[in-house]
């Protein structure tokens, strides 16, 4: 059980030198090149965000609109949504 653990521990020593020249070699690479952070990985692209979407309901008088998500606003309880409905 001893020796496993001593064979463990170098090859644990020696995956870490690989990795160490490796990382050596892609920053001699990088420098080399004169790359930058979004050369390498790209720009983050912009979360566009929750889009509210177009209103699907249309209150006559008052031109309130509501889109069909989320609580039905008091307008629009106990009546037929269908009277409501924005016709494109």
């Amino acid at each position: 059980m001893e020796r496993k653990q001593e064979l463990d521990a170098e090859i644990e020593q020696a995956r870490r030198a690989e990795a160490e020249a490796a990382l050596a070699t892609v920053r001699e690479t990088i420098a080399a090149f004169g790359f930058s952070a979004d050369d390498l990985f790209g720009t983050r692209r912009k979360s566009r965000g929750a889009s509210s979407g177009a209103p699907r309901f249309r209150h006559p008088e008052t031109g309130e609109t509501w889109g069909g998500r989320g609580p039905r606003p008091r307008w629009l309880k106990g009546k037929d949504p269908e009277q409501f409905r924005v016709r494109e």
